[in-house]
């Protein structure tokens, strides 16, 4: 790739890369059925449609690769498997074309590059896209498990000669209304495989886990808003260089924050939504309890019904049989047995 400029390089900050869910799981996978240490990395090729501004990451697949961990420039990788996969791809969906490829980092390599200029030969700007897998202390824990790249060449200030790096470009996951079923369904099967929930308990799991995704959401939340502080200090004490663009977007993001301390009416109204919310939270509890209470009062009755109809002999059965075969309720029957007693 030649010399890029400032502006080619804002050009391709701003280009959105677009991954489904479909290749978030087919990377899992095939880092789960690889039995490598947590120091090795799995690669696999991504394909979609690249359109200059949105690169659209539909689909993937893995590929052989194997790398020496104390010599990082030596690696194998078969480009002649990915050839005859694209080859059977092409029979399946022709619009999907490879667009780059992946790996699992976590963090970038200095093999990076090299591989780069290997997946030119099949498109000419390779996005790189690390997928942290890690079900803990990754990326996924405070937000979106994955990171993109493009490699471009550094043009200095100083007119020294330029050096190849990577620039780093915007992700986000997106799916299709058929894609979101699957995901749904999947996540359901996932659930369901840790143990059979009765009926009784769905409505609490379902709360406990919209509780659960908004917790996460508040620690990815904080999280972030660490970053933002670090790097404004950091700016702040001259440990790092001002970048007015992230300088803007913080900007942005204060200036569209509700101004609570001087609006009586605003904070008040927060103030009542969040009564509101609590009493309807409050008052399902007290139903939820209510219903529990009544469930538990009808399944004893029914098991003292049960004990009396266990105890009665064949004779009586027989006779209360016989009585609501003749359309004569078994209580009139036990009334009028107790009347001629007391008669007698």
């Amino acid at each position: 790739m030649p010399g890029l400029t400032t502006a080619q390089v804002n050009e391709l900050s701003a280009t959105d890369v677009v991954i489904h869910p479909l290749v978030l799981l087919s990377v899992v996978d095939h880092a789960a059925r690889v039995p490598l240490s947590n120091k090795k990395r799995v690669l696999g090729v991504l394909l979609g449609q690249d359109d200059g501004k949105t690169i659209n990451v539909a689909n993937s697949f893995a590929v052989p690769f194997e790398e020496d961990e104390r010599d990082p420039k030596t690696f194998f990788l078969d480009l002649d498997y990915v050839e005859e996969m694209w080859r059977m791809f092409r029979k399946v969906n022709a619009k999907e074309r490879p667009i780059g490829f992946y790996h699992t980092g976590p963090r970038l390599r200095s093999s990076d590059l090299e591989i780069t200029e290997l997946f030119k030969r099949f498109c000419p700007r390779p996005v790189m896209v690390i997928v942290d897998v890690r079900a803990h202390g990754g990326r996924g824990d405070t937000g979106i498990p994955t990171d993109a790249y493009f490699a471009v060449e550094e043009i200095r200030d100083d007119g020294t000669a330029t050096q190849r790096t990577f620039t780093h470009v915007p992700t986000s996951i997106d799916a299709e209304e058929a894609e979101e079923i699957g995901v749904e369904h999947l996540l359901r099967d996932v659930t369901a495989s840790g143990g059979a929930a009765s009926s009784s308990l769905l409505t609490t799991q379902s709360l406990s886990n919209r509780v659960a995704s908004q917790l996460e959401s508040l620690r990815g939340l904080h999280a972030r808003l660490l970053e933002i502080s670090e790097y404004l200090n950091d700016v702040r004490k001259s440990k790092m260089p001002v970048n007015h663009q992230i300088i803007y977007q913080v900007q942005e993001i204060v200036g569209l924050l509700p101004q609570l301390g001087g609006d009586v009416d605003l904070g008040k109204a927060f103030r009542v939504q969040v009564n509101d919310q609590n009493v309807m939270v409050y008052l399902g509890l007290i139903i939820r309890t209510v219903l529990a209470l009544h469930n538990l009062i009808d399944n004893r009755i029914a098991n003292v019904q049960q004990e009396i109809d266990d105890s009665k002999s064949p004779e009586e059965k027989k006779n209360e049989a016989a009585a609501e075969a003749a359309g004569v309720k078994a209580e009139d029957v036990k009334r009028a047995k107790e009347e001629n007693a007391e008669d007698k």
